[in-house]
């Protein structure tokens, strides 16, 4: 399968995900999904990774820009063997669906909460 059609297919889903995020739940609302494992937790991410670099929205968005440059500059040279395809396009899928996030958003719709770290 194309890289550009795993990542369009993450993209949607991500966006998808996170609207009914936005639309149905409050900021810190938290939906017991496996309690004490696994909750639905609504909150916006204005970093990175568990909120590290926070503030740094254009810095991001820069990130992602440049890994689609590089994706785009040495697509070719890729290994057509479908594992790196499916994690190529998994990564650009999220990194897009944050992106998007980031710049109408100005944060990262997060949720997904396992209790032992931060939501992301």
């Amino acid at each position: 399968m194309p890289v550009s059609l795993i990542a369009l297919f993450i993209v949607a889903l991500d966006q998808m995900s996170k609207f009914a995020i936005r639309q149905f739940m409050a900021m810190y609302e938290s939906i017991p999904v496996i309690p004490g494992f696994f909750h639905i937790t609504y909150i916006l991410n204005k970093g990175a990774a568990f909120g590290i670099l926070e503030n740094q929205r254009w810095f991001f968005l820069a990130i992602a820009v440049t890994l689609f440059f590089i994706y785009f500059l040495f697509r070719k040279k890729m290994p057509q063997d479908p594992l790196i395809h499916w994690g190529v396009g998994l990564l650009l899928g999220g990194a897009l669906g944050n992106a998007l996030d980031r710049f109408f958003q100005g944060a990262v719709t997060d949720f997904f909460d396992l209790r032992i770290w931060p939501v992301f």
